[in-house]
């Protein structure tokens, strides 16, 4: 094993990271406002590679232009699911919101192979973006070194909203506490939605930078990522910004490294390491590394 091979190993595991952790961060803003995990996340990441796609594809766009489209994408579809799906049933018991979730899930997954059909995609993006760069002894894609750029703006950009921002301090008082955030007269729906829109934004983003990098989507793209993703939050902590970063750039380089390391015999297994390091969490850290008890939201 060489030097550059390692640290090629390790840009690769902080790309896939990078897309982990943006997934992540929605699982955990609307597991800490709602107390929901919404396994219907994973597949906004689809529904953003798909739009990604028609934007290059309508238009000779810049990126930066099609980064926003998605975006707003994302927070459409997010903002319609919180509204036609879970705001009817808030005050259920959680199970009623698991089975709605993966109820989504499957509606969106059905659309989704019902209008585009369920044969994988070309991803086509500008030639200058698959460039090379040389860093050193290794050299890495434009578009690589803009997935990572991307995802560190986009997480100070969120923490920067949340810590120091009214209405992000909004969130976190309900996120705290329902009934005190509503007593101070703060807008619960509002929040909740808000969340779903912030967190449904960036799952899109990252399934624009799936496809960039891989060069191919599909209907289901989102499945696994979207599990993958949900794990790196359990890792950092759900209901924690920060842990759903670690969480993620803690996945991406373990699962790079296991299949660059390992024998290649080993290779084929590496979601059973993912889902292996979910059990050894849970078992050891039942709150992730950067999480807290929290109670049942009613």
């Amino acid at each position: 094993m060489t030097l550059p091979y390692l640290i090629d190993q390790l840009v690769n595991g902080l790309i896939l990271g990078s897309m982990y952790a943006l997934v992540a961060i929605g699982f955990s803003m609307i597991y800490g406002i709602v107390r929901l995990i919404n396994f219907a996340h994973g597949d906004i990441l689809t529904i953003g590679a798909f739009a990604g796609l028609a934007a290059f594809a309508s238009a000779d766009l810049p990126f930066p232009v099609v980064i926003l489209i998605v975006l707003v994408a994302g927070a459409v579809v997010g903002m319609v699911i919180e509204r036609t799906t879970f705001r009817p049933m808030r005050g259920s018991p959680q199970v009623t919101g698991f089975i709605a979730s993966l109820a989504v899930s499957i509606i969106l997954e059905n659309l989704a192979i019902m209008i585009l059909s369920a044969q994988p995609r070309t991803f086509r993006i500008p030639a200058y973006l698959n460039a090379l760069v040389d860093f050193g002894p290794v050299s890495i894609r434009v578009i690589d070194l803009m997935i990572v750029v991307l995802a560190i703006v986009l997480v100070i950009a969120l923490t920067s909203f949340v810590r120091f921002t009214k209405v992000g301090i909004a969130m976190r008082a309900t996120a705290e506490n329902y009934d005190v955030a509503r007593l101070m007269g703060i807008n619960i729906n509002r929040m909740i939605m808000l969340a779903f829109a912030i967190g449904s934004a960036l799952a899109a983003v990252a399934g624009l930078m799936w496809g960039s990098k891989y060069g191919q989507i599909s209907p289901l793209m989102g499945v696994l990522p979207g599990l993958k993703a949900f794990v790196a939050a359990v890792i950092g902590g759900v209901g924690s910004i920060s842990g759903a970063v670690l969480g993620g750039y803690i996945l991406g380089l373990a699962e790079v490294l296991f299949v660059g390391l390992l024998p290649p015999a080993l290779s084929g297994y590496r979601n059973a390491f993912v889902f292996g390091a979910l059990i050894l969490v849970l078992l050891v850290l039942p709150n992730g590394l950067l999480g807290r008890n929290t109670e049942t939201r009613a």
